[in-house]
């Protein structure tokens, strides 16, 4: 039996699942993603801005088209372990991303918040990271509650280069 049109197919998945570019263990070290991001060109690391104190890069596995992550430089855990500047400078990144979001998409809404430690959700628990996911009215349709899946209407890479120029403005 043919099941070509009783599924809704989302391969790309698989990485997540597969852990591609996730450390081995979620207290990661060396190998943490958000501590390299800051190494690579914006293109490849989704960086989309950087501060003084924390930088804000695309999530690879977005729960919805512009689902940023506002992350410190350093490799810090937990959010009592930062320094007031560090704090500062999450909060302002936070209220820029969700600005840079309305004027590209017209986002009607947030999500913002961080999962402290592995029990939490945490996902990368060895470096603090906030979420900031944009929200439109509709946007939990039959697709995400009926077929497990979620659309993501636009390349990340586009997704990055429009949040870029947004940031600017």
């Amino acid at each position: 039996m043919s099941d070509a049109w009783d599924r809704l197919w989302t391969p790309h998945r698989m990485q997540y699942l597969k852990g591609e570019s996730r450390p081995a263990h979620t207290d990661a070290g060396e190998d943490c993603p958000f501590c390299v991001a800051t190494e690579l060109d914006p293109d490849d690391s989704l960086v989309v801005t950087r501060g003084t104190w924390s930088y804000v890069v695309l999530n690879r596995y977005p729960y919805n088209s512009g689902h940023l992550l506002v992350c410190p430089y350093r490799h810090v855990a937990d959010y009592t372990g930062l320094t007031a500047d560090e704090v500062a400078e999450v909060g302002a990144l936070t209220q820029q991303g969700m600005a840079a979001l309305r004027r590209v998409s017209n986002a009607h809404g947030f999500n913002i918040g961080m999962n402290q430690g592995s029990v939490a959700g945490a996902g990368i628990a060895g470096h603090l990271h906030q979420h900031v996911v944009p929200r439109w009215g509709g946007d939990t349709n039959f697709l995400p509650v009926i077929g497990a899946t979620k659309t993501i209407s636009q390349l990340l890479a586009e997704t990055r280069a429009l949040l870029a120029d947004a940031w600017e403005a």
